[in-house]
């Protein structure tokens, strides 16, 4: 497998308690599978890393709660890691971690193994937004976390949070976005809530139980943030994420601009220009089929199912991940220079008629999406993948 560079991320499926809102591959109560998922993922980063030999350029621990893990198994699985692949030096290497759950001395020991970047899960500083979530920390949680994620030398935090909730006001909002700013964090990821089916926010929407959230006021809430943030200091790059100038998320860029990423971990998904795969989900399959696997098992042991990757799809999909960056939308000698086309070739008919629409701008060879097209953005996006 030759590319030029790629992201790893590493699934931990393991949280304190299961938030109202999430449908990602997580569970609470799994405390006896740490160890035995360690082992399996570690098996797993050992056999594709002697096929997978491009350099690593960023690293992201995700979740679930990677933190919940002793502080010993992380420390295996990132030292593991980072001997088995080629990691770039200088390489992004980000930890997720829940406000009021990780000590001083656990934060620590993150930064000592070359965790550099740290997020957040903040969410809300409002308490009866947090506890309408299911999260277990509090506001002044959060800020203290982030003074102990300072002290132990982090100086490049981002905070998630999330708009468009049941019954949240501009005004609640607001606050959130002003306590957050104080904390001057590097980035900030502002995510609309999703109901997804299943969940216990969604079921409480359902029965009525819970307002629905309303679509028209978080678009009023994402043009709050948009002001706000400016006069902080903050650029949006991404359709969701702000920074400081030169705290972009690096392993995030590689999703956005379609570069390769491998996933190791339960229900984890990488792709490369050619093909992509995903790992079965439930944490007892995964460590099962891990430690029984076959060095010769490609493209992992764990894997669930998987499609090739042509090249119109890939394509299109390079334009649909690349509009979201609001600063650089897709340029075109990148696109000519990947693709041997550039974009008026591939796509020249589609770019005059969104134009016209007031969707999309073309402004010294970049295609962007307007403020408009952002907020259709998914409307944009399917123009530009090939009919099934």
């Amino acid at each position: 497998m030759s590319v030029v560079h790629a992201g790893l991320y590493l699934h931990i499926p393991f949280c304190q308690a299961k938030c109202s809102y999430c449908d990602f591959n997580t569970y609470a109560g799994l405390d006896h599978f740490y160890e035995p998922y360690v082992k399996a993922l570690l098996r797993e980063a050992r056999l594709l890393a002697a096929q997978f030999t491009s350099p690593v350029t960023t690293i992201f621990l995700g979740g679930g709660t990677p933190t919940v893990l002793p502080e010993g198994l992380l420390q295996q699985v990132l030292s593991q890691c980072l001997d088995a692949f080629a990691v770039e030096s200088g390489a992004e290497i980000t930890s997720e971690a829940n406000p009021g759950t990780v000590s001083r001395g656990y934060l620590q020991a993150l930064r000592n193994l070359g965790v550099n970047r740290l997020s957040l899960g903040a969410q809300s500083f409002d308490a009866q937004e947090l506890a309408m979530l299911g999260r277990i920390h509090t506001a002044r949680e959060i800020s203290l976390t982030v003074e102990r994620a300072r002290a132990a030398g982090f100086d490049n935090l981002n905070l998630d949070l999330i708009y468009g909730l049941p019954g949240q006001t501009l005004v609640t909002w607001e606050r959130t976005l002003q306590q957050a700013i104080a904390l001057a964090p590097q980035h900030l990821s502002l995510y609309c809530l999703t109901l997804e089916e299943g969940t216990p926010l969604s079921q409480l929407v359902s029965h009525q139980r819970l307002p629905q959230p309303d679509p028209d006021l978080a678009a009023d809430m994402v043009e709050l943030a948009t002001e706000r943030l400016a006069q902080a200091g903050f650029r949006q790059y991404e359709i969701s994420n702000w920074s400081q100038p030169g705290y972009e998320c690096a392993h995030n860029l590689v999703y956005w601009r379609n570069y390769p990423y491998l996933g190791l971990g339960a229900g984890a998904h990488s792709s490369n220009a050619w093909q992509r795969w995903w790992n079965v989900r439930p944490v007892r399959d995964y460590v099962r089929q891990m430690l029984r696997a076959s060095p010769t098992d490609w493209p992992s042991p764990a894997a669930e199912g998987g499609e090739k990757i042509s090249r119109a799809l890939e394509m299109g999909e390079t334009m649909m991940l690349g509009l979201r960056l609001t600063r650089d939308g897709v340029l075109q000698a990148d696109f000519r220079q990947r693709f041997g086309v550039s974009l008026q070739e591939a796509y020249g008919d589609v770019i005059r008629e969104l134009e016209e629409l007031g969707l999309l701008v073309w402004r010294e060879g970049q295609v962007l999406l307007t403020p408009r097209g952002r907020l259709l953005g998914n409307q944009v996006f399917a123009r530009f993948l090939p009919s099934q």
